[in-house]
């Protein structure tokens, strides 16, 4: 009976435990991790303002290539020559073939006026020094595409091909870059564009060399995308850093102004 008793209590005092034994609530989960262009972690490489791929504009063989990779030059320098020893023939080729139409159409001319030849005949003379003088032409015009010279100053990024082999028509020779002025290309949330402005200065610090540079804003894309909601922008690294080339990238310090408008929700 005292065990039967007992049972009774023990069984009364748990069940009194867990009604009051609070319900256990499932906390809200968390909240998804905002897009990296709200966290202002923005990426930017450097890229040059201009750069091109000087290619031969017809097949000969390469003699000289006057700067290396990585070298600077001026815009006007000669940086590659041609061997155009043909061309140089067929220009002293033409240049003695108009020669000798001048020559009978000026002995033409005297016949014509003493009306010992005829007019059709003296036309043809006369169109054969035109057609020679077209052949010179084109030569110089040919022969002065056996010099290569750099349309702006800067320097040379690669090489790709060596002294004394052949070029084709249309085959890169040297890449060239302009580094002047390094650009930065990063995207963005098209909602700053209520305060992202040209002009607007910012910094953006480089992975390569730890060290954070000014810059400012040049330009923003003239289309945003629809999807993300964002916007492609342009800046200029403002100064000259020697240090910095192109290739390098870093991290945008940017970030809404406090008067910035709040996102629409």
């Amino acid at each position: 009976m005292h065990r039967a008793l007992l049972a009774v209590a023990l069984i009364a005092t748990t069940a009194g435990a867990w009604a009051q034994t609070p319900a256990r609530v499932t906390p809200p989960p968390p909240p998804a991790a905002s897009p990296a262009l709200d966290r202002q972690d923005i990426r930017a490489q450097l890229s040059p303002r201009r750069f091109t791929t000087l290619a031969a504009e017809l097949g000969a063989k390469v003699n000289r290539v006057s700067v290396r990779e990585g070298e600077r030059f001026k815009s006007g320098q000669v940086l590659i020559v041609l061997d155009c020893s043909l061309q140089t023939a067929q220009l002293n080729k033409a240049k003695a073939t108009l020669a000798a139409a001048d020559q009978t159409y000026a002995a033409n001319r005297r016949l014509a006026e003493l009306n010992s030849v005829g007019k059709l005949e003296l036309d043809t003379s006369h169109s054969e020094v035109a057609k020679a003088r077209a052949d010179v032409a084109l030569m110089n015009a040919t022969l002065s595409k056996c010099q290569i010279v750099a349309p702006f100053s800067g320097r040379v990024s690669e090489q790709k091909i060596r002294e004394q082999q052949f070029a084709q028509p249309g085959q890169g020779i040297l890449e060239i870059l302009d580094d002047s002025a390094l650009e930065l290309e990063f995207i963005v949330p098209s909602r700053w564009m209520a305060w992202l402005k040209d002009g607007y200065r910012f910094q953006v610090k480089i992975d390569e060399t730890g060290i954070t540079y000014p810059a400012k804003v040049t330009r923003l894309g003239a289309k945003v995308d629809p999807v993300s909601q964002s916007v492609k922008a342009v800046a200029v690294i403002d100064g000259q850093f020697s240090e910095l080339i192109a290739g390098m990238s870093g991290r945008v310090m940017l970030a809404p102004p406090a008067s910035a408008p709040a996102p629409q929700k």
